[in-house]
């Protein structure tokens, strides 16, 4: 389906822009955004991901990683069958996940990678996307997350009266599109014409290289069957090394580390508790809210200190091997990139054309007859394929709306509770090279549907 829908923005693309003197504008785009892809998205990655596979090694090898999954197991189980229990494709997922749900998008894009990388290692056909790679892909293109804080930002700084009114609203939207995203991958999976066929390739096939060096890991996973609990998905899974046990001043050190982020996070959260002043940006904001960004803004300094400081606990070399997963940043970096510019160039040009106003123009009149307010239609058709197009959108829509309006409002959860699917498809399917995407599309397009008629619903009816 990628396939036809990329032929289709771009011959979409030359037509409109043939037809409305735009030509010139989409030739101009297809290089700009040709150089976007490389230089303003891919190459900004390197750092951020060396930072966060470096501590991802950190956690797989002191044993959190395989922690955090056996916590959620019988979820994990449910959401991925095809994934042996104790494999660290579990925890990686659950890390970005986590990550996701807190606004810790710096964080959750390596994750995400990281936790396809693993994947990848059970994947008994390179080149095409597994029904557990659909499902974590349907869960992320629903955007779970508990502050949608962009869209609070720009409400905000358009002096709206209450710009964390839209807090309750993308939570219950993001639930609806995180459930229906899960439900749709798991009946698509089902149907004969994405149904993975029963030949598993000969026993002599060889796999590509993998993404990222495995060079201080112990030893490689091999590809598996897709079956769950099968013998030889046990076998496979990644041992994690013989670790020193925890001290008892290992165990005290780790106490008194949580204890200061325990203070940290009351100061924030409860600060009359401790008898001090709430900080300038939060003050005079409800206690949820306050709860939720002390949560955010402490859980990237808990992980970055916590990580190291219990893994050296556990006797791990904590620099070396920190620099050997920072290592794997550079490489998944070249890996998207094609994959970037493949859909960012596509997805500028059918914009320079004007697609997407043609687009709105042609389906008002359908959005009017069910009741979808026409303002909301062109941020809608903009948020599958740009975030700093929809920001754009939604930033002049609050503007043209006012920041209290009911519009503005759907706006701002409808930002907070989907997600730009064709980016997130390119980068993640892109760092493991899957061409072949199966039912992942047609999930994250569901999720952001129904998400987009929550937040519709729900607006309505708590801001009438």
């Amino acid at each position: 389906m990628l396939n036809y829908i990329w032929l289709g923005l771009i011959l979409l693309a030359v037509v409109i822009g043939g037809c409305t003197d735009h030509l010139k504008d989409v030739a101009d785009k297809s290089f700009e955004m040709a150089e976007f892809a490389v230089v303003k998205t891919a190459l900004p990655l390197v750092g951020i991901m060396a930072l966060w596979l470096g501590m991802m090694r950190l956690a797989e090898r002191a044993g959190l990683v395989a922690l955090f999954a056996r916590g959620l197991r019988p979820v994990l189980r449910w959401l991925f069958p095809d994934v042996p229990p104790e494999h660290p494709a579990m925890g990686s997922m659950v890390l970005n996940i986590a990550a996701g749900i807190l606004g810790l998008g710096n964080a959750a894009t390596p994750l995400g990678l990281r936790a396809m990388k693993d994947l990848e290692t059970l994947n008994s056909r390179p080149g095409t996307a597994t029904n557990a790679m659909c499902t974590f892909l349907a869960i992320n293109t629903s955007s779970i997350q508990l502050i949608p804080a962009t869209a609070i930002a720009i409400l905000a700084a358009n002096n709206s009266t209450n710009p964390t009114a839209i807090v309750g609203t993308s939570i219950l939207a993001t639930t609806c599109a995180a459930v229906s995203g899960v439900t749709a991958a798991k009946l698509l999976q089902r149907l004969p014409i994405f149904r993975l066929s029963a030949d598993r390739g000969t026993s002599d096939s060889r796999r590509p290289e993998p993404l990222m060096p495995s060079e201080g890991l112990a030893g490689r996973t091999p590809a598996l069957p897709e079956g769950p609990g099968t013998a030889q998905g046990e076998k496979a899974v990644s041992e994690a090394p013989s670790l020193a046990p925890l001290q008892p001043y290992g165990a005290v050190i780790l106490f008194v580390f949580f204890a200061f982020f325990l203070y940290l996070f009351v100061r924030l959260a409860f600060p009359a508790v401790v008898a001090a002043q709430p900080q300038a940006d939060l003050a005079g904001q409800k206690t949820f809210v306050r709860v939720i960004n002390a949560i955010s803004r402490l859980s990237i300094p808990f992980l970055l200190a916590g990580f190291p400081l219990y893994a050296v606990l556990r006797r791990v070399r904590v620099y070396e091997e920190f620099v050997d997963g920072a290592r794997e940043g550079f490489e998944v970096a070249i890996r998207i990139i094609p994959y970037l510019v493949a859909i960012l160039v596509a997805i500028g040009m059918f914009r320079a054309a004007g697609g997407i106003e043609l687009l709105s123009r042609a389906l008002d009149p359908l959005m009017q007859a069910l009741g979808f307010p026409s303002e909301l239609l062109p941020m809608v058709l903009m948020r599958p394929l740009s975030g700093s197009g929809t920001l754009g959108m939604f930033a002049d829509l609050v503007k043209q709306c006012g920041p209290d309006s009911l519009v503005s409002r759907m706006g701002g959860t409808i930002y907070g509770s989907t997600e730009t699917t064709l980016y997130v498809l390119a980068v993640y399917f892109g760092s493991v090279g899957i061409k072949r995407t199966r039912y992942a599309l047609l999930a994250g397009f569901t999720a952001d549907l129904v998400g987009v008629a929550a937040s519709i619903i729900i607006c309505r009816v708590v801001f009438g």
